[in-house]
């Protein structure tokens, strides 16, 4: 088996356009996803009206939460598909999946509407949204590390990242643009709706580049030996429960760290710290270009030194920065905020490029996507898209602006440790592990 999963891995030939629809199409899928966060205090207003703002906003990122309530399902139903029939096949139709839920949360009547069923309805739009990003991430993941060239699997892997990232930032952007282009009042009331109208160019767009796909090398070789496995899923988890666990605690701070620094973020400077600080969605943006600039410079780092030196060094030092720089920001000065969103970005940016092949050395080709979407999909799911609701809670439990800093601590720690546990038992040719 290892001989088979060496030269798949040493045969790759680069089809670079294959490698930007596995990332394009990845960016596209995120955007839609994250833009709900950037857009919470107008659609808990819509739909969770009342005179508690603190409570709409929880009532909003509870709905955000519960879009990754799905994506263990959807990671594990993906993960068959990407296991036994092919990476590439998996892209495609998870593109599709995502692109019918965001359409329709643009058309979605509000409670002033059709009551108590407008939140109902947007619920299970989440969930579908869910599954939906439960495969594509991981399938990203699969597939640029499983096309990249020896010894740049840490570059290759990082642009799964860069554009999940990357959609954030474009979802960033596109609310920006429209704060500063609409009245309060107008983004309240309809302005809102406009983003999730991304998800038609999702379909067309996402669909096109991904139609095209060649599988990938190690995949193909696997299934030209035989070596594909009937239930991918179970073989994971009955075979490397332990590494699952491993690389499932190495990406909390992953997904609390984005969630609760960059799509969270807005919101607080916004709704929470008083005054509002000012600009505070261009300097998120702002912030979000330069975290995405340092992704693949962390992965090259990482194919240099091996993921786990990059990864532990950001892990420990956003455990011990991130307090202080929430104290800061909570003068509600801009110059504070600007200095942290800087630094948030920097340790974001050697945090998440080194991941994707860290993630993929765990685990062998037969069963490497399976294996990644249960470990990571659960992860993010219990702590990933539930930052924005717990930090919001801290506050209103506390009082105290900055406790949301020591829950992103707290998770930095439980990621270095894990990550220090890791094996890297499939270096994937030789690469640094």
């Amino acid at each position: 088996m290892t001989d088979t999963r060496t030269r798949a891995f040493g045969a790759t030939t680069i089809d670079k356009r294959s490698v930007a629809a596995g990332a394009i199409g990845n960016m596209l899928e995120w955007y839609d996803f994250a833009v709900f966060g950037f857009f919470a205090a107008a659609i808990g207003a819509q739909f969770f009206p009342g005179d508690d703002k603190i409570a709409g906003l929880l009532n909003t990122f509870a709905v955000f939460a519960v879009g990754y309530l799905a994506r263990p399902i959807g990671g594990v139903l993906f993960g068959i598909v990407g296991d036994r029939i092919g990476r590439r096949r998996a892209l495609q139709v998870s593109v599709l999946a995502m692109a019918v839920p965001t359409s329709l949360i643009a058309v979605l009547p509000t409670h002033a509407e059709i009551g108590i069923w407008a939140a109902v309805l947007l619920v299970v739009l989440r969930l579908a949204q869910g599954f939906s990003v439960g495969g594509e991430f991981i399938g990203s993941i699969s597939y640029l590390v499983e096309v990249a060239p020896p010894r740049r699997r840490g570059l290759y892997g990082s642009f799964a990242v860069f554009s999940a990232v990357g959609g954030m930032l474009l979802g960033s952007a596109v609310a920006t643009g429209l704060h500063l282009a609409l009245a309060p009042e107008a983004i309240a009331a309809w302005g809102w709706r406009l983003p999730f109208l991304g998800g038609i160019v999702l379909g067309v767009v996402g669909w096109n580049l991904r139609r095209r796909l060649h599988e990938t090398p190690a995949f193909a070789a696997i299934e030209a030996a035989g070596g594909t496995v009937r239930h991918p899923e179970l073989q994971a988890l009955r075979r490397m429960p332990v590494a699952i666990v491993q690389a499932g605690a190495m990406v909390l701070l992953l997904g609390v760290g984005i969630y609760t620094l960059f799509v969270w973020m807005p919101t607080y400077l916004n709704h929470i710290v008083t005054p509002a600080v000012p600009h505070a969605l261009i300097v998120n943006t702002l912030a979000m270009i330069l975290m995405i600039a340092l992704m693949p410079v962390a992965g090259a780092a990482a194919d240099r030194f091996g993921y786990k030196p990059v990864l532990i060094a950001a892990m420990l030092a956003t455990a011990v920065l991130v307090y202080p720089l929430f104290v800061w920001i909570d003068t509600a000065s801009l110059a504070a905020m600007v200095v942290a969103m800087i630094v948030f970005a920097v340790v974001n940016g050697f945090l998440q490029g080194p991941t994707p092949v860290a993630l993929a050395a765990q685990f062998p080709v037969e069963i490497r996507f399976s294996a990644m979407a249960v470990g990571y999909n659960t992860s993010l799911a219990l702590f990933g898209g539930t930052a924005p609701l717990v930090a919001t809670w801290l506050i209103s439990k506390t009082g105290n602006l900055a406790s949301p800093a020591w829950y992103v601590a707290a998770i930095a720690v439980l990621s270095a440790v894990a990550t220090l546990t890791l094996k890297g038992r499939y270096h994937l040719d030789g690469d640094a592990g």
